[in-house]
């Protein structure tokens, strides 16, 4: 029997950071909220929602990459785990910007 390692979960969410309503995204599951890149620590593997943490995941560090986009570097505030994720087409550009290079932090 083959596990499943992505589960489409593209729910409309309240941001825990900054209180924005973040929409579907309509193509794959929404990770992050596009206002201010934060996210949470809740799947163990993407859109499955197993993770018990919860904690508020900070964007660290973004990395362009040519065939991806932008690639985000998460990092959970509660127990320190360490996530990327693509960006989404909708994310807020000029916060993208500002993690790729870590001295504008």
């Amino acid at each position: 029997m083959k596990i499943k390692r992505f589960v489409k979960n593209d729910d409309t969410f309240i941001c825990k950071n900054c209180g924005a309503t973040v929409p579907q995204l309509g193509y794959t599951s929404r990770n992050h909220c596009p206002k201010c890149l934060y996210s949470l620590h809740v799947d163990v593997n993407p859109g499955d929602r197993a993770n018990n943490c919860g904690g508020l995941m900070r964007p660290v560090a973004v990395i362009p990459h040519p065939k991806k986009g932008y690639i985000i570097t998460h990092k959970c505030i509660v127990c320190g785990f360490i996530g990327k994720n693509k960006a989404a087409d909708d994310d807020n550009t000029d916060l993208l910007i500002k993690y790729t290079n870590p001295d504008n932090l």
